[in-house]
């Protein structure tokens, strides 16, 4: 399998309520070796070089501070707010979080795996974004910016799941 591969959303995926017409939602995914924990993944994530990036960039441009201690409890339930993000839903496996205008959404999963007799854990990253009334028109586009940024988004949010897994391995 290549490293980062865009696939379907898993049948039980806490994101599928947003996959639907009208609504723009990925899923990307990546295979480790050994077991990995959902708190793991999570942590891994929200703590990478590349994401700490995005968290100053939240920090100063809306005001949205957020902390490696508040990443970890994200990851462990203690907290249902996180950068710029409340959460939406969890389960054991799965986080679903709502960005503060309630436009987008993040959602990490974590899946066992056994092939060939060797453990691993498949790692899920995905995203939507849900449209937003056009008071002139009554209609509910993406937007233009969205439709600018959105070779962007796949290419971080490849990268994203890049990093949490080299994080993860070392």
């Amino acid at each position: 399998m290549f490293s980062i591969e865009r696939c379907p959303l898993p049948d039980n995926a806490l994101l599928n309520k947003y996959d639907c017409p009208g609504v723009y939602a990925d899923c990307y995914r990546t295979d480790v070796i050994g077991t990995v924990t959902h708190k793991e993944f999570v942590v891994s994530f929200y703590t990478t070089l590349l994401f700490k990036l995005e968290r100053t960039i939240l920090r100063w441009a809306v005001s949205k501070p957020s902390s490696d201690i508040q990443a970890i409890k994200l990851a462990d339930g203690s907290t249902d707010t996180f950068a710029a993000w409340r959460v939406e839903d969890r389960c054991e496996n799965q986080l679903l979080l709502c960005d503060f205008r309630g436009r987008t959404r993040s959602w990490l999963m974590v899946a066992p795996l056994e092939t060939g007799g060797i453990k691993k854990t498949r790692l899920f990253f995905g995203s939507a974004v849900t449209p937003a009334r056009e008071a002139n028109t009554g209609k509910f586009p993406l937007g233009f910016v969205f439709s600018m940024l959105l070779g962007f988004h796949k290419c971080y949010s490849v990268l994203l799941l890049r990093s949490a897994k080299s994080k993860l391995k070392t």
